[in-house]
């Protein structure tokens, strides 16, 4: 694959700062917020000091790794901004049709979602302190600005259980404790909710090998995989359909039952 490079701020910014804090695990801290979030599950604040307190240890190991390797440094230049690329619809409008950029362009506008309110959302939860201006910095925020692409990559939905198996895949790729831990959980929660019996677990443990076949996506050559088509983009990612994710909502459809509408409120009766 040919990558065009152009000079990257990110480039003339230090590998990684000293003052960057150890990746540690805080198992207390992680348990007492997510008792928080069972309480009141609409509380998405809980949800960033769980992953702080369960990160992915090795997280600035694999990311300096990539950033020294020769395809690490073409791809920072080529693409010192995800957030830029993503939501410049009219652009990726102009690769050919059928392409992952349509299919993501179609996805983003039909959900009223862009890279940019990902940002905004979870820099409100953000505290100033976790702010460092490295390259280290750079790989991580690639690791937030594909997140919906890989709901458009893998196929899961945005409704619970895909929500669930995104966790589950990125954990694969992105091994925080936390991704596993949040998506078992909410799977839990998701089998306690309706009398239907679907293959919950089994959807998301699918989603986490899934992930094991996929080359880790923050690693990728982002512009390249929008200009494919999009089925050739997955099979190029080792990409399958997720069987059980699949049941699992056509047997919930079959007994009347909204998969998208699954964690909606009980109504108590009168």
């Amino acid at each position: 694959m040919n990558m065009q490079t152009a000079i990257s701020p990110a480039a003339e910014l230090p590998l990684m700062l000293p003052t960057r804090p150890a990746m540690r695990y805080n198992f207390p801290r992680a348990w007492r917020h997510f008792k928080n979030l069972v309480k009141d599950k609409e509380n998405t604040a809980e949800v960033a000091p769980i992953f702080e307190s369960l990160p992915w240890t090795g997280a600035y190991e694999a990311a300096k790794k990539f950033l020294t390797s020769e395809r690490g440094k073409a791809i920072r230049d080529s693409e010192p901004c995800l957030v830029e690329i993503l939501d410049d619809h009219e652009t990726l409008r102009k690769l050919p049709a059928g392409s992952l950029a349509h299919v993501y362009c179609d996805f983003m506008e039909r959900e009223g979602l862009s890279a940019q309110g990902l940002v905004d959302e979870l820099n409100t939860y953000r505290s100033p302190d976790m702010y460092f201006n490295d390259q280290v910095d750079w790989y991580f925020r690639r690791m937030r600005d594909t997140h919906d692409l890989l709901h458009v990559l893998t196929g899961f939905g945005r409704d619970a259980l895909g929500e669930q198996c995104v966790l589950a895949f990125t954990y694969s790729q992105q091994p925080a404790l936390a991704h596993l831990f949040l998506g078992y959980a909410g799977a839990v929660e998701i089998a306690k909710r309706k009398t239907v019996k679907v293959p919950v677990f089994r959807a998301v443990r699918e989603a986490q090998k899934l992930g094991k076949i996929c080359p880790r996506l923050v690693e990728m050559p982002i512009r390249e995989l929008l200009a494919m088509q999009y089925e050739d983009a997955r099979r190029y990612l080792g990409m399958t359909e997720p069987r059980y994710y699949r049941q699992a909502h056509a047997m919930w459809r079959a007994a009347g039952v909204d998969p998208y509408d699954l964690m909606a409120p009980v109504q108590q009766a009168a």
